[in-house]
């Protein structure tokens, strides 16, 4: 199969290294409006750089993978159904729930495989959480702790663009909410504080939060996130269920604890998502052309991508409006 890839920055990246490796897949262009970056990766990989009109008038590309800014996202979405190729998209569909909605259409109308890039869902951790309560370990699942604290803030230029922390940052929690409790929530009530850095007040938005969810079937699921966590990339959950818990921590450069007189010590938590998610990123590459290669359904599809952001939007709503928000 040959692949088109769209966006040549830090995700772009990722999956053209990752696709690079997949049996029998072809990475054939690279789309960018930054020349320079596209023909760099372009040669990296043996690939040539072209135009996305360029891309869907090819019938020999099979499969797109978009990994560009997320204003372009549900029009390339929408054209690549239209062209019968197949689609890897990065979170989030678009910003608008409605727009979002109408790529699903597109999509479903086409009948093309979709995968949006969550990728926490591949992460052999949180895997293995899933499984074990799917095995019955820890009985009925009753509360999810979710901590979700980044490093440190991007530049104010982009957050002026993002969307807001909760479609930016949060939608990653909203999905893993969704998959881990295998349920969808009733009622969510959210709020926010600009502690790390006023500069991100001045567009509008926040930079730590605290969501409480509550499930149809009653469960609850508690959510915090900070802009700042001082000592790395900080991301955890806890289940609790009705015969015990199940923990999902950090993950650490090295695993060596060292004790002595003065402390016991190990190392801090991987500093940024690159370095704490490269296998999972990895593994949802391969899981997206082993569905396409099998005829199978991708594990994060469009329609999950759409019910992440209408819980983004829904604690937009209920931060804006100090209310709890009913879905």
């Amino acid at each position: 199969m040959e692949v088109a890839l769209f966006g040549a920055g830090r995700i772009g990246r990722i999956h053209a290294g990752n696709l690079a490796r997949q049996p029998g897949v072809t990475l054939r262009y690279v789309v960018d409006v930054d020349a320079g970056a596209a023909s760099a990766l372009a040669q990296q990989h043996g690939a040539q750089v072209t135009s996305a009109d360029a891309v869907f008038a090819d019938p020999r590309i099979g499969a797109v993978v978009i990994g560009s800014s997320t204003d372009t996202h549900a029009d390339l979405i929408v054209r690549s159904a239209a062209a019968g190729k197949a689609i890897f998209c990065e979170k989030p569909v678009d910003l608008s729930v409605e727009r979002a909605r109408r790529c699903a259409e597109a999509v479903q109308r086409a009948g093309v495989a979709c995968l949006i890039g969550f990728q926490r869902r591949y992460d052999p951790t949180f895997n293995a959480v899933r499984e074990r309560i799917a095995k019955g370990e820890i009985g009925d699942p009753e509360m999810l702790v979710v901590t979700s604290r980044d490093p440190g803030a991007p530049p104010v230029a982009y957050l002026e663009r993002s969307g807001g922390i909760f479609r930016d940052m949060l939608i990653h929690d909203f999905d893993i909410f969704r998959w881990i409790l295998d349920d969808e929530a009733a009622t969510v009530y959210a709020t926010g504080s600009v502690l790390t850095d006023p500069a991100v007040g001045s567009v509008g938005d926040i930079d730590c939060t605290a969501v409480t969810i509550r499930t149809r079937k009653g469960r609850l699921c508690q959510i915090n996130t900070t802009r700042r966590a001082a000592y790395g990339y900080d991301q955890r959950f806890e289940v609790i269920g009705s015969k015990g818990m199940l923990q999902a921590n950090n993950h650490r450069p090295t695993e060596v604890v060292a004790s002595t007189a003065a402390a016991v010590s190990c190392d801090l938590p991987e500093h940024f998502f690159l370095e704490r998610y490269k296998a999972a990123y990895a593994a949802e590459m391969a899981h997206f052309f082993e569905a396409l290669a099998n005829g199978t359904k991708v594990r994060t599809s469009i329609d999950d991508g759409v019910a992440a952001l209408v819980l983004a939007d829904a604690a937009t709503a209920s931060w804006r409006e100090q209310r709890i928000v009913t879905l």
